[in-house]
Parts: structure tokens; sequence; C-alpha cells
């Protein structure tokens, strides 16, 4: 087997995570597995794919009225919003490590598929990119892919505020699943479906454990500070909401 460092975020806001996962990538040799239980502030954010529109995927009206901040991440997928009740988990893996999966999305996001059934047994399925219990969604995925590197993350609904989704539009490009389902009628929070945030842990350890030679590593800020100031592609960055706001009132 081969090692894989487990670190486990205290709470840290979601776009100090995103920047630390994208020097963990670039300017790194190891395999990561990072989980975050949910933001220390119960305010939420907005977090854009790296090529996700505002105008044509939020309320900007709404968005900049409850003064809620918006990222943009490194890697592509959906919209996703964050708070206190979003739990993170995120692979860094060498090609290497899992040499049978091939370094192109679907072959990875399969191999995602495979890992979290034996996190949460035949319930869990894999529809197109979204993790679901049924046909509702209780995940969404992103992915990059970096020379011999990929990294796959994750932001689980432990639970939502269904008022929240207000800043989200009907995207244009929908899983066929979905079958326009608003919000209320497509997701489900994953609290409904494990005992609690703590037994959902203790499955991650057990399914990690069954792929790789697992090693604990402090969160210590000094070393990944030293870690974040090395030599490497950073595109995380925050999103003037105003910008975009009047970009499309211009229109």
């Amino acid at each position: 087997m081969h090692a894989l460092k487990l670190l486990r975020l205290p709470c840290l806001p979601i776009f100090q995570q995103l920047l630390l996962e994208e020097a963990l990538l670039r300017a790194t040799t190891d395999n990561w597995f990072i989980v975050n239980h949910g933001l220390a502030s119960h305010r939420p954010t907005i977090v854009l794919g790296v090529s996700g529109k505002p105008t044509e995927l939020l309320h900007l009206d709404k968005v900049q009225r409850d003064d809620v901040p918006l990222i943009r991440r490194f890697s592509g997928g959906g919209t996703v919003i964050t708070d206190e009740n979003t739990i993170f988990t995120t692979f860094i893996i060498n090609k290497s490590a899992l040499p049978e999966v091939q370094l192109y999305p679907r072959p990875i996001m399969a191999w995602t598929g495979e890992f979290y059934t034996k996190v949460f047994g035949n319930a869990f399925s894999l529809r197109e990119n979204d993790y679901c219990f049924g046909d509702k969604k209780f995940a969404g995925n992103a992915q990059t892919i970096a020379r011999e590197r990929w990294l796959h993350h994750t932001s689980f609904l432990w639970d939502y505020q269904a008022i929240r989704m207000q800043y989200l539009q009907m995207p244009k490009k929908q899983p066929e699943y979905r079958q326009l389902r608003g919000h209320d009628h497509f997701l489900c929070r994953l609290k409904d479906f494990v005992e609690s945030k703590e037994a959902f842990g203790s499955q991650l350890m057990s399914a990690l454990h069954t792929y790789f030679a697992v090693e604990d590593v402090a969160y210590n800020a000094e070393y990944f500070n030293d870690i974040l100031k090395r030599p490497h592609i950073s595109s995380t960055m925050v999103v003037d909401v105003l910008e975009h706001l009047v970009k499309e009132n211009v229109a």
C-alpha cells in the first residue's frame, strides 16, 4: 500500500482550505486526504468552479444584499453554498499510488464512487457527477489533474438551510436525473442517513485503510504556511460581486 497523509483541518475557512489544497497539489509530492467538518463561521460562502459565470449561476442582487462572500476555486465543477453544516473532503493522489485509475475525470470519479460505496454502503450511488441516496443529491464534486497527480474534492451537505438556496439560479446545464427539480426536491441531508458526524468520520477512516497506509498529520499552521510560500500556480481567488452585478445590469 502507498502512504497517504491524513489532515484534519480545524474548521478552516473554505478560502484558506482551497489555497492550501492547491499548494499541496502543486508544491508537494505526497498523497493526501483532507477532511474539514464544517466552517467555524455561521456566515455562508459561495464557491464557484474555475469557469463558472456568476451572472449565469447566481442571483447576484441577493448575494450583494446579504453580503455573501464569493470565491472562485481552482477546480472545475458547479457552484456550492458552504457553511457550518458543510463537510469537506479532498483526495490529492499520485498516479503511482492508484495506477489502475487513469488520469481522466471519469475514471477518477468512478474510483471515488467505489470508495464512497465502502463508506455508505449500497444505499449510495454515483449519479453522473453527484453523490446520491436514491434520486436525491447530498454531495457535489470537483476535480483537477496536474501532471501525474489528481485532486478530487467533495462538499457534503450534512445539513443545509433551504433559504440559502435562493442565491442559486436554476443551472442551464443539469444532470439528466435532476429532471428540472428545484433544490427542495433535488437535495437531501446526509444527517438523515448517517448517525452522526463522528460515525461518518469513522466510516471514512475504515475505507481509507483499505486502500492506503494512512498517516495522521497534525495541522501545524507554521508548517503549512511554509508550503503555501513554495513556488506554485495559485488560481483560487475572491470574486468581486459588485463588479459582476454592474456588468449584469449593463447587459
